[in-house]
């Protein structure tokens, strides 16, 4: 698919050719060591956009100058400011602006999330999750399990690898929904793995589960802003994720959650309700019965967080301008293009575990270190790379488009190149 060399010229001009290459500018870079780090993190924290500051300081200077009077008078009135959001975050994920609604934390719209959809009856009472899903998704999954007066180790269904190998391959998926999907009461995968960085099919796996006449959802934090995603087409009954990786809203930021539009009127939904998903127009009458709104609102809780939501927005700003497509092909230029410098080490010492399959993976590698461990990390943290570390032996590497460059790239495997060496 792409043509690469291993030298330094090159890097510079693929990022000479980039398109993209100035929205770098609109962005705050780390300084290590009085220069420019190479920041290769933004699938754990995103850089924060210079404008970020502007926008949580029209904010901050409309409650000072109005007070209570900003929720209707603010420059951006605060009642409906959530909704500036909706847009934008349902071009990212393949949604329509009805399915999308910014609000709370990732674990908390999960908790919501199964609430609604998972049902356990006493012959479909299972819930399916990779074996590595994030931690607080199986914390989240067992709870749920266990609320329901049921016990998470004959409930909890988990997609594991096949022995020897570091990812979960689809027809192992297939005979597992095939053979236990009369039992599953819900499908519950993250999207992309944050571990392997395996990205998984969801238009495959949710047809597949519905078939089987199981509710099908995504934990998207590692492929919101990442990926193509595509939740409507693919018809997901719901997806959560969070907005400070990939998308940059800074850390603990509020997260997201999508209701495919097929759920919005169903009436005997079971929900937790709050007054922030009534009905609009009558929400302030507060003596009425709960009347939900038709579309994914109806899931909010509480009034939003304005400075949170602030950093959001002036990050989807940013996305607007670039195009959610445009950066996709730069990312998966990027990611090859560092997949390519990695290959060349011919080095026994890392093993790249992500897929190799370029619609299989997103914008990250997991380099598997069979030796040096710990120590190799913190060596090539020293000399200016910020990157992440997931125990017993991963190093998660993922340049992203908005502000990543080539030669960050080629700079990083330079210096893993220096340190294997010696190691």
């Amino acid at each position: 698919m792409f043509e690469f060399k291993n030298t330094a010229d090159f890097a510079y001009e693929l990022d000479r050719n980039d398109s993209l290459a100035k929205f770098r500018d609109q962005f705050h870079i780390p300084q290590v060591n009085g220069k420019d780090a190479i920041y290769l993190c933004g699938n754990s924290l995103g850089l924060q956009p210079k404008s970020t500051a502007e926008y949580i300081n029209q904010e901050l200077s409309d409650w000072a100058n109005l007070g209570v009077e900003g929720h209707l008078h603010a420059k951006n009135p605060w009642m409906p400011y959530h909704e500036y959001l909706s847009v934008s975050m349902a071009k990212i994920v393949g949604a329509k602006s009805s399915e999308v609604v910014v609000m709370n934390t990732l674990s908390a719209n999960l908790h919501l999330m199964m609430v609604s959809f998972y049902r356990p009856s006493a012959k479909r009472n299972k819930i399916l999750i990779e074996s590595d899903a994030f931690p607080s998704d199986r914390y989240a999954v067992e709870s749920q399990i266990r609320f329901h007066g049921f016990d998470p180790e004959e409930c909890l269904l988990e997609l594991s690898p096949r022995k020897g190998e570091h990812l979960i391959r689809w027809e192992d998926i297939e005979e597992r929904i095939n053979s236990e999907g009369e039992q599953i009461a819900l499908i519950m995968l993250g999207n992309t793995n944050y571990y392997t960085g395996q990205r998984f099919d969801i238009q495959k796996i949710t047809r597949l589960g519905h078939q089987m006449g199981c509710v099908v959802g995504f934990d998207c934090a590692h492929g919101a802003g990442n990926v193509p995603l595509d939740l409507h087409d693919n018809e997901v009954d719901f997806a959560v994720w969070c907005t400070y990786k990939y998308l940059n809203s800074g850390p603990g930021s509020v997260a997201a959650l999508f209701v495919h539009e097929k759920h919005h009127t169903t009436t005997d939904i079971p929900r937790f309700n709050g007054w922030w998903g009534h009905n609009k127009s009558t929400r302030f009458g507060m003596r009425d019965q709960f009347d939900p709104i038709p579309s994914a609102e109806a899931w909010q809780l509480s009034n939003p967080p304005i400075l949170s939501l602030a950093a959001i927005l002036a990050s989807l700003k940013v996305f607007d301008e670039a195009g959610f497509s445009n950066l996709r092909e730069k990312s998966m230029k990027l990611t090859a293009f560092m997949e390519f410098l990695l290959q060349d080490l011919s080095n026994d010492l890392i093993e790249i575990i992500t897929p190799k399959v370029i619609d299989e993976r997103g914008a990250q590698l997991s380099l598997l270190v069979k030796k040096g461990g710990k120590a190799l990390f913190d060596t090539i943290t020293s000399e200016g790379v910020i990157a992440d570390w997931r125990e017993p032996n991963v190093i998660r590497i993922a340049p992203t488009a908005l502000y990543n460059r080539f030669i960050d790239v080629y700079k990083f495997c330079e210096i893993l190149k220096s340190q294997l060496v010696t190691a």
